[in-house]
């Protein structure tokens, strides 16, 4: 059975955990992507407006029922009410589907760190190199099983002596790294062909004015849902993770101040990732460059650090070596929500579930790594988007069943248990709850309208 200690050492061990759950890969590249499409500041004036409403609210819901029950989603779910049972089940599975493909983009991404450590960065540079690695039917699938390996191990080795205890080392040099890219993307000048100096300050300049060129209703509120979808990729609400963390902070930890930590945290390195590759990319690119998308981190940015010259390569090693730690962090924290609900419905020990879980996980990321190349494969999806393998996985989890989830919750907690279920929780420890009226005004009434506006878009029943 359990023999390592299941609950954090105190607020700051949890707050560093959680947070590095909140900050992930998505921190690092979706949200600069998103901030260039859609209008600069005024997007990230939008987004750091639902944070502090509609993603509190997920948030304190998540990590209030977690404490207050002592269980994962599951248990969670069934103790607030037994005929919602299937709510804790539906949770459950996001994570089981996230970690097919989450591992496969944390070994890209630990390819690329190889690759720039090793003095190949003119490599990664060219064009085609990235299609080129994924496509190979054996390389993928090497780092792939390398980064799920690295992840089960630390799950394996429990709460204070593996999953905090990386997050403490983890997560300050993840934001060292952040903070001295930024500062160095901000120094960056460049003369384009016409003769016409770009430098890193115009692109940050560029980066956080609200731009409301053509904006229009339709306009605006499609800005409003990758706002929220984003929210989603950042506080890693709506998954069961933040139900599990909670489960296993102590009772004396203020929760309020807990959640404001995480929110700054979160917020906080979104923004300097965002100001650590839009000036860059603006610099080398110009503002064509921002249109690169999802394939920014990959493509776009080493093309960057190439345009660098020598100061290029030292600029790589140190984004990719930060883009892995905030991978991992994020890939313990979903592994760790599947242990954590296994051991409750098999009722195993940590060290006999990991095992199992991290040979069926070996399995089934190397199958999704293999489907740029063996399994290749093209299906059109609601979104009006064609997927392969990992974004068919992608989009079921956070496109479909996170929105769902996050609906179901709000009416279960709003409605049927009531909000004083979780304000009561947020003030156990003898703290108040200072935000308690937003929150009872966002859960019954506000997040479940924006909810159920994000499921019927995400799946495109809403055109």
């Amino acid at each position: 059975m359990e023999k390592k200690a299941n609950h954090f050492s105190g607020q700051l061990g949890f707050v560093l955990v959680a947070a590095g759950s909140a900050v992930g890969v998505g921190n690092l590249w979706r949200f600069p992507y998103l901030a260039a499409k859609d209008g600069g500041g005024l997007f990230i004036l939008i987004y750091f407006v639902l944070v502090l409403t509609f993603g509190f609210t997920l948030l304190v819901s998540d990590i209030a029922i977690g404490r207050k029950t002592k269980k994962s989603a599951i248990g969670a779910y069934t103790e607030i009410n037994p005929k919602w049972r299937f709510l804790g089940i539906l949770t459950f599975l996001v994570p089981v589907i996230i970690m097919t493909y989450y591992t496969v983009i944390g070994g890209w991404i630990t390819k690329y760190a190889v690759v720039y450590l090793t003095g190949q960065a003119e490599s990664a540079a060219q064009d085609g190199y990235f299609t080129g690695f994924i496509t190979a039917p054996v390389a993928p699938v090497i780092f792939t099983l390398l980064f799920t390996g690295v992840t089960a191990f630390i799950v394996y080795n429990g709460v204070q002596d593996g999953i905090e205890r990386v997050s403490r080392y983890m997560m300050p040099v993840l934001l060292v790294l952040v903070v001295v890219i930024a500062i160095y993307s901000l120094t960056l000048k460049s003369t384009d062909a016409d003769g016409n100096l770009r430098t890193g300050m115009q692109g940050l300049v560029y980066y956080l004015t609200p731009n409301f060129e053509g904006l229009t209703i339709k306009r605006f509120l499609q800005i409003l849902l990758d706002a929220m979808s984003q929210l989603f990729f950042s506080l890693s609400v709506s998954m069961g993770i933040m139900i599990t963390y909670g489960s296993y902070v102590k009772k004396e930890v203020n929760l309020n101040k807990s959640i404001r930590q995480i929110e700054f945290f979160d917020t906080g390195v979104a923004l300097i990732a965002g100001a650590m590759i839009i000036p860059a990319v603006y610099v080398f690119s110009g503002v064509e460059g921002m249109s690169a998308g999802p394939s920014l981190m990959f493509v776009s940015l080493p093309k960057v650090f190439s345009a660098m010259g020598k100061m290029g390569v030292v600029v790589g090693i140190a984004f990719f070596i930060s883009a892995i730690f905030a991978t991992l962090t994020s890939c313990i924290s979903v592994l760790e929500s599947i242990v954590a609900n296994c051991m409750d419905i098999f009722h195993t020990g940590r060290e006999k579930t990991v095992k199992v879980l991290t040979v069926i996980y070996l399995a089934a990321s190397a199958v999704i790594s293999l489907g740029y190349s063996i399994f290749y494969l093209e299906i059109p999806l609601p979104n009006g988007s064609v997927g392969q393998l990992l974004d068919i996985m992608d989009y079921i989890s956070n496109s479909f069943m996170m929105p769902f989830i996050a609906l179901l919750s709000t009416i279960l907690i709003g409605w049927i248990a009531k909000p004083e279920y979780v304000i009561g929780e947020m003030e156990a420890s003898g703290d108040k709850f200072g935000r308690k009226g937003l929150y009872s005004i966002m859960i019954r009434f506000v997040a479940p309208v924006m909810m159920l506006a994000l499921f019927l878009q995400s799946t495109g029943i809403l055109g």
